[in-house]
């Protein structure tokens, strides 16, 4: 199996959702707190889905 680089654009979206629930952890901000875990797991979701898949 071979591992790819995720492209800069859905590395961009990863860290921003995980940001975006990392803050929401300790401010809140309206639909992101609520739905803390699955803004977290969609960044996680999107790396991992970026490194096996080529071109995503």
């Amino acid at each position: 199996m071979r591992l790819n680089a995720p492209s800069r654009i859905s590395w961009t979206i990863a860290l921003i959702l995980g940001l975006l629930s990392l803050l929401s952890y300790f401010v809140a901000i309206p639909f992101v707190t609520v739905n803390l875990f699955w803004f977290m797991g969609a960044g996680w979701l999107l790396l991992v889905l970026a490194t096996f898949l080529r071109g995503l």
